[in-house]
Formats: C-alpha cells, sequence, structure tokens
C-alpha cells in the first residue's frame, strides 16, 4: 500500500505541472496573437514625445554592425540622441560611427570612449560614462546587434504607461541563411517566445535586457545603472527594481531583431549555456523546474504519470505529446514572424528536433561549469547573480 501511495504522491503533480505546461502553450499563442505586431499609435499633436536617450555599447565590429547602427539614425523619432560606449580607443567600430555621424549630421549623436570601472560587469562599465552624459528623461539600452524598424522607438514609448516602468522588446531574430540561423530563430520564437509571453501576461520578471527603454528618474533613485555593476545580469536586476518599487514592466508589440553578422552553431550554443548559469545562478530553483520544462523531458514523466493514473498506453501518450508540443510551436513561430518563415517546414523539424534534444544536454553542461565567460573575460558566479571576475594568474 505504501509504494502505491509514493507512485500517487510522485504522478499526481507530474501531470498536474504538464497540464500547466499546456496552459501556458496556450497563453503565449493566444496572449502573442492579441499583443504583437500592432499598429504604432501616434502621440496627439499637443502631447510633445519625451526625449529618449540611447546607450549603444560596442565592442568591435562584425559584418551587420555598419547597417544595424544606420538604423538607429534613421528611426522616425522627434527626440532623441545617440550616445556610443566603446571600451577601447583602437575599437574599429569608432569608424563606423563617425562615418554615419558624418552621413547623419542632423542625428544627436556622441562617441564615449574608456569606459568607466564601476563593477565587474563590463557592459555597465562601457555605458557608465554614457549614462552620466545623457540628457533625456528616458534611457534606451540597445545592444549592438539590434537592428530597429522607423517606428520601433514610437511603438516602445507608447507602451510605457503611467505606472509602467519598464518596456523591453521580446528577443527575436532577423532572416538569416543556414541551419545556424534557422536554430537561432527557432529557439527564440519558441521556447523563448513561450517563457517571455507568458510571462508578461503574469507580470513575472523575465527582462532581456538587449533592447529596453526604461525611466531614467527610477534608476537614479537606486544609483543609476552602476548600482547594478556588480552582477552580470544587469537587465533582471535593473527590472526586479523597480517591480520592487511597485512599478510595472512590459513587452513592446514589436519583437527585438537581432541581427548580429556572427551566427554558427557553437557561438549560438555557448550563449545559451551562459544564460543557463545565469539563471541557476539568480533562481536556483531552476535546477529542477528548467529540465522539467524541455518537452522530451516532461513528456516521458507525463507519459508515465498517466499511464499509472488512468492506464493509458505510454508511447501512445508520448508520440501524441510530442506532435501537440510541435505544432504549438510551428503556430507560435509564425505568430512571432508575423507571416511566412525564411525556411521550409523540412528545416523546421529538422531545427526543432536539434533544438528540443539538446536543451537538456545544455542545460547539464551550464551545471557543470563553474565559472562563466564573457567575450575574452572569465568569471565566477556566487549565488543571487553576484559575480567577481577571475584575472588571470601572472607568470614570474
Amino acid at each position: 500500500m505504501a509504494p502505491t501511495l509514493y507512485l500517487y504522491a510522485l504522478a499526481i503533480p507530474i501531470a498536474v505541472f504538464w497540464c500547466g505546461k499546456w496552459v501556458v502553450h496556450l497563453i503565449a499563442l493566444i496572449y502573442g496573437k492579441v499583443k504583437l505586431h500592432k499598429k504604432v499609435v501616434q502621440y496627439p499633436v499637443e502631447v510633445p514625445y519625451p526625449g529618449v536617450s540611447i546607450l549603444k555599447p560596442l565592442t568591435g565590429v562584425d559584418p551587420h554592425l555598419f547597417g544595424n547602427l544606420e538604423s538607429f539614425f534613421t528611426m522616425s523619432y522627434p527626440l532623441y540622441e545617440l550616445l556610443f560606449c566603446i571600451e577601447d580607443d583602437g575599437d574599429n567600430s569608432i569608424m563606423l560611427v563617425r562615418c554615419l555621424q558624418e552621413k547623419y549630421p542632423n542625428v544627436d549623436s556622441r562617441i564615449f570612449i574608456g569606459g568607466e570601472r564601476v563593477g565587474v560587469n563590463p557592459k555597465i562599465n562601457n555605458m557608465q560614462p554614457g549614462y552620466r552624459a545623457a540628457k533625456h528623461e528616458l534611457i534606451m539600452i540597445s545592444d549592438s546587434g539590434i537592428r530597429m524598424k522607423e517606428d520601433t522607438l514610437r511603438d516602445m514609448v507608447h507602451h510605457l504607461k503611467d505606472d509602467v516602468g519598464l518596456v523591453h522588446q521580446m528577443p527575436f531574430s532577423s532572416d538569416r541563411e543556414g541551419f545556424a540561423g534557422t536554430l537561432e530563430k527557432i529557439y527564440f520564437g519558441t521556447v523563448q517566445a513561450r517563457i517571455y509571453l507568458a510571462a508578461d501576461f503574469f507580470g513575472v520578471n523575465c527582462h532581456t535586457g538587449m533592447s529596453t527603454i526604461m525611466r531614467k528618474a527610477l534608476l537614479d533613485e537606486v544609483g543609476g545603472i552602476k548600482a547594478f555593476g556588480c552582477y552580470l545580469a544587469e537587465d533582471y536586476f535593473i527590472a526586479q527594481s523597480m517591480k520592487d518599487r511597485n512599478w510595472k514592466i512590459s513587452i513592446s508589440s514589436q519583437p527585438a531583431w537581432q541581427n548580429s553578422g556572427i551566427c554558427d552553431v557553437n557561438s549560438f550554443q555557448a550563449r545559451l549555456t551562459r544564460w543557463a548559469q545565469l539563471r541557476v545562478a539568480m533562481l536556483p530553483r531552476m535546477i529542477i523546474f528548467e529540465p522539467l520544462s524541455e518537452c522530451m523531458v516532461i513528456g516521458g514523466f507525463a507519459s508515465w504519470a498517466v499511464s499509472f493514473l488512468f492506464n493509458w498506453d505510454p508511447l501512445v501518450v508520448y508520440l501524441v505529446h510530442i506532435l501537440s508540443w510541435f505544432l504549438c510551436d510551428w503556430i507560435l513561430l509564425s505568430i512571432i514572424q508575423n507571416g511566412s518563415v525564411s525556411f521550409g517546414k523540412f528545416d523546421f523539424v529538422v531545427g526543432w528536433l536539434f533544438r528540443e534534444f539538446s536543451g537538456p544536454y545544455l542545460f547539464v553542461r551550464a551545471l557543470m561549469e563553474s565559472k562563466i565567460q564573457w567575450r575574452t573575460r572569465t568569471y565566477h558566479l556566487k549565488w543571487g547573480g553576484l559575480a567577481e571576475e577571475l584575472k588571470p594568474k601572472v607568470k614570474v
């Protein structure tokens, strides 16, 4: 009798969690259809647009950088400034920025070189001089790999309602050739999008700071961006500080179009591994819940659970589970893309299977790594998200 009770105590929570995952699927599909790709609303003539100071931290040059940066010079927004923050005075991106400044002399833009060390986070250190010089009431932080549409900034500002302190774009990917481009679009259009949309629906902090706009006064209340220099995942803690002060965070209707010139499977998987390391350090409960959220993992557990509870055929349940998950992801990707994707259904099947089977492996690899690599620097993560940089040993 006792072993049977233990099995019921295990099977019922698994079945409930499995049902909860399907609720998340449903919410993501409906909320994504309602929330995303809405026509940008123009402010009335008598209502002035607030000024926006855009921080652009740059490190190095890739084949798409010039076009990405140029998209910020051509935005249809009446009042903004571009603050390019470059750590190294020998960085080739300085030449690209100056070329664009000559091409668009009417756009307010400045370059800040050298950064300022205020913590372990290199991105915060790089942006600090630009932040101090910002003159507008809104601050936007935008990574170098982001490409903007003409009306994207207006869309983000429109979502900054009176009770909203921060608006961010849901990460997505531009159309790019090759398997790596397909894999990246599948990840951001399914796994990431599902969690992002459900989190925004429930008001949960799932902020990824690659393209975000916020009220500068709220940052200044806690000491500015340098107050978050002790974290590598500064984006999460910035958003959490606003939620802790009863400000809402929201996604805009336009996804962030990532358009980095570097697109290969190894670098993308290294990026996902690094993100998993950060999530586990900030939220240790993810050690249990994140693997269980994977399609193949939860499908296996759920097949056993419903087989035990209802005497259903576990193989049939597992196959139906995978097929249903697959179809939901295809529909969600089409919603995020707002039309047809740039690859065929066979490519989606291959990319989707690769992502689903590699996801648990990358998470385990993240747990096995005690250090986190960020460009040329190495860090040690502590529980709670604090980080310390590991300096290379000098041979004597």
